[in-house]
């Protein structure tokens, strides 16, 4: 009980599964990693098992273990590799090398095996989760998306060890119209249905998606919840708002065909038609992807040239020593209108982007392009942001211009009260659902 006795009291050992834990950037990733120093502080004593995608951890006791399948191994490998190698084109003959000496063993999986690239982690976190019951008798299992094998592993080794089961999921597993393949839906459905029926206590990220899980699994009954998750507050480093001569709109996070800027382009375009004054004084700063392929059609239907600045993947500064994530944290706080992409797809229905969390943070305006999500929308709303529906160009284009104005009255200020939701309150619930169960 030394380091870890807390003035809240030692609460044991927790064994926690979790694919992405420590990849700087990933969303799954963060999630995790933010709770770690908190559950510390509350007495508990982390034991994390995850991929080897990630930082090993100095602070806590950190297994890495592999994928067995040559899908989970390719990804693996990805981002192993791009974390040590810098010079993107060493990183592209490395990654060429290793696909292909993968292809034959990877094309055989796909022809029988249908599911996400990280199904088989499972395997190896099973085994050294098994070693470390073992070895150090946590008091539970804690499985954490975003990798569906990390609940496997928990529900298996809660099972065969007869410990408390908690299951964090990030995303919900099935929804309405999802099918993929019948494969992957079936595995999904046998898993949430494992975490309803066997997990001690499991929670969601948004209302809808507890309230569907539980349609689907009645058995769920009071063991389920809704926990926002938060995010630790950024540094900044003192990045402060100015307005310059042209009014940016920024996105910070992946693109894709579903969560994409193509209704945003179309308003803007309306708006500037309609308004040319605006078009020398408006950039829309894209950080941390680029313009996926149905942003860039219909970039090509309704051109705004010079606009779209596409920043990728930023990397550490070697002049600053500023990391990528470091960057885009301070061009978020300088920006005048941060764009929340939430998609348009059933999916979005039980999501939230965990960006949101940041963007609070920051304080700076949020404009949500928000599909049939009421819990989202109250959110931004109650804290005085924008939330717009993702596919009403009519409405967009009416905001976009609101915006223009605000700008030019210097009237796009830092919120007073942004509210953010923090990782602590997340933790603290969390910790008080581990605590009913050993009482």
């Amino acid at each position: 009980m030394n380091e870890h006795v807390q003035e809240t009291g030692y609460r044991g050992k927790w064994l926690i599964l979790s694919h992405a834990f420590n990849m700087d950037g990933r969303a799954a990733s963060q999630t995790i990693t933010d709770k770690i120093p908190f559950l510390r502080q509350m007495g508990v004593v982390p034991i994390v098992v995850s991929a080897q995608t990630g930082t090993l951890d100095t602070v806590v006791e950190h297994h890495q273990v592999p994928a067995i399948a040559p899908s989970g191994l390719k990804f693996d490998m990805r981002h192993i590799l791009r974390k040590h190698l810098r010079n993107p084109v060493a990183f592209k003959i490395a990654k060429g090398v290793v696909s292909l000496a993968l292809l034959p063993f990877y094309l055989l999986e796909r022809a029988f095996i249908h599911l996400e690239s990280q199904w088989s982690w499972f395997v190896l976190a099973y085994v050294r989760g098994a070693r470390l019951i073992a070895q150090h008798r946590p008091v539970l299992v804690y499985s954490t998306g975003g990798a569906n094998s990390a609940h496997f592993a928990g529900y298996l080794l809660a099972r065969r060890f007869r410990l408390p089961w908690l299951a964090e999921l990030h995303d919900p597993m099935i929804h309405g119209e999802w099918r993929n393949s019948r494969m992957a839906y079936r595995w999904a459905a046998y898993l949430e249905r494992n975490i309803c029926r066997h997990a001690s206590a499991a929670w969601w990220f948004t209302e809808m998606a507890l309230a569907r899980a539980r349609e689907r699994n009645p058995e769920l009954g009071c063991r389920g919840h809704m926990i926002i998750p938060g995010v630790g507050a950024p540094d900044f480093q003192g990045a402060t708002y100015r307005k310059r001569d042209k009014l940016h709109f920024a996105h910070c996070g992946s693109l894709a065909e579903t969560r994409n800027f193509a209704v945003f382009i179309e308003a803007l375009h309306g708006v500037l038609e309609s308004h040319p004054q605006y078009r020398d004084k408006v950039q829309i700063d894209v950080f941390s992807s680029r313009l996926d392929p149905v942003s860039r059609a219909a970039l090509a239907r309704f051109p705004l040239p010079g606009i779209v600045m596409e920043h990728g993947r930023l990397e550490t500064d070697p002049v600053t020593g500023k990391s990528g994530r470091q960057q885009v944290l301070e061009a978020m706080r300088r920006t005048d209108v941060l764009v929340l992409l939430h998609g348009s797809d059933p999916f979005c229905e039980e999501y939230i982007p965990s960006k949101l969390f940041e963007y609070l943070w920051s304080k700076r305006p949020v404009l949500g392009l928000i599909w049939r999500n009421p819990q989202l929308e109250r959110i931004l709303t109650e804290r005085g942001h924008r939330a717009v529906n993702s596919l009403d160009v009519p409405a967009l284009t009416a905001c976009l211009l609101e915006l223009f104005i605000c700008w030019e009255a210097d009237a796009l200020t830092d919120t007073e009260h942004p509210a953010p939701f923090t990782v602590q309150d997340a933790v603290t619930r969390i910790v008080s659902l581990a605590d009913d169960l050993q009482r």
